[in-house]
């Protein structure tokens, strides 16, 4: 039986648990230094998972953008970039969104059956459309993955995103950024949203490793998941 992917979560939030304010502009939680240690992690991968609300609202490329990185990934016989993942219940994607125009990696969209054949044909030359199931299941996802050669895959967000995967116990390890400021807008979305979640009091995440990167933390989990 082919191996699920190692699942890395990537996210920066703020000290109380957002990831983004209520406004029309993204806001930057991260510093130029800790993006390029992003840059760096996503090099380490072989696939990038972002949710369908991520490709709509940020427009996302996506890409490896050190040269030297994507020389080092060309010289060991992998593509430059990553193969690009997203999962969608409604199939509302634009074919045009940065996501699948950028880059020559693979792009894979998993949506849920009833839309499959029709989104397939909006996004044809765009992306391969895979049937996961209805509702979408994620460990079927990750079984697909397998299959496809995906031994490492990072997942960017967002929070339903993050939500999903963490309480699926299908996370194996978790980088958590945390800025410096607070949010404090209930209306603003968080790193993950309300769940039965299998990281409890009696069964906590293992802190790996704490990193100062200016005035952001970087906390690094074992999470040992579930790959229910």
């Amino acid at each position: 039986m082919t191996e699920r992917p190692y699942v890395l979560l990537s996210c920066a939030m703020s000290v109380d648990g957002y990831i983004d304010d209520a406004s029309p502009e993204r806001l930057r939680l991260s510093s130029p230094a800790d993006f390029d240690r992003v840059d760096d992690v996503r090099a380490s991968c072989d696939a990038i998972l972002v949710g369908a609300g991520t490709v709509r609202r940020d427009d996302p490329k996506l890409l490896v953008k050190s040269e030297s990185r994507r020389a080092k990934r060309v010289a060991r016989g992998r593509s430059p970039d990553l193969t690009k993942v997203t999962v969608t219940w409604s199939g509302d994607l634009d074919p045009e969104s940065r996501f699948f125009t950028t880059g020559d990696a693979p792009k894979l969209v998993y949506t849920a059956s009833p839309g499959a054949q029709e989104l397939a044909g909006r996004l044809d030359g765009r992306a391969e459309v895979i049937d996961a199931g209805d509702p979408v299941s994620f460990p079927a996802m990750l079984d697909d993955l397998g299959v496809r050669g995906v031994r490492r895959l990072m997942v960017e967000g967002g929070g339903g995103i993050h939500t999903y995967f963490m309480t699926a116990g299908l996370v194996d390890e978790l980088h958590l950024v945390v800025a410096p400021f607070l949010i404090g807008d209930p209306s603003a979305p968080r790193f993950v949203g309300s769940g039965v979640f299998p990281q409890t009091p009696k069964r906590p995440m293992r802190l790996e490793e704490i990193t100062r990167i200016g005035n952001l933390a970087l906390l690094r989990y074992l999470v040992g998941g579930e790959r229910g």
